[in-house]
């Protein structure tokens, strides 16, 4: 008896955007947001958010900021996710400049659980460690427990808490770190 397997590769690719990428990462910004918040949140907070934090000017800002790297999954030339990470002064909070901060990895609905998300903290991973960075940290909703278990399970623990606002809504972000020092 024979068995035959099919096998399909899947190579997903880390691509730096740049400002020639506002339109497609706007797209990818408003849909990973609303696919990841709206089911939680007030259709009026979402929107109000979705107009403000997605801007032209915005978004130009954060890809300008010399402190910032914004990258894009690519699979087969499409973005399936995307990463943002600060350096030093550019991190929202701690601007400690022997860390980095992730503040954004999103990835569409139809592409979680299929390692996208892993792919793009693992290229986080590689990016402090070759800067030398003591650690990583970064900010999630306290409600979003898929996103704090996959952290958790990425070896990020717990350090405090801060607010975000979403539209009139004041929500608890859980702080959370990962050391690189072994």
């Amino acid at each position: 008896m024979k068995y035959q397997i099919t096998m399909e590769i899947i190579k997903i690719e880390l691509v730096k955007i740049t400002p020639s990428d506002l339109e497609e990462l706007q797209k990818l910004g408003k849909q990973t947001f609303l696919e990841t918040f709206a089911p939680f949140n007030s259709e009026e907070d979402i929107q109000h958010y979705l107009q403000t934090g997605f801007t032209d000017m915005k978004l130009l800002e954060e890809i300008a900021n010399p402190g910032s790297a914004f990258y894009f999954a690519k699979l087969n030339n499409s973005p399936i996710g995307y990463l943002k990470l600060n350096f030093g002064n550019a991190q929202t909070e701690l601007k400690d400049s022997e860390a980095l901060e992730i503040e954004r990895i999103y990835v569409l609905k139809e592409f979680q659980g299929q390692k996208a998300g892993q792919f793009l903290f693992t290229e986080a991973l590689k990016i402090a460690r070759n800067h030398g960075l003591k650690y990583i940290w970064l900010g999630v909703w306290e409600k979003n427990e898929k996103a704090i278990k996959f952290y958790e399970k990425n070896g990020f623990v717990a350090f405090d808490k801060h607010s975000f606002v979403l539209g009139s809504d004041i929500q608890t972000d859980v702080m959370m770190k990962l050391s690189l020092i072994n």
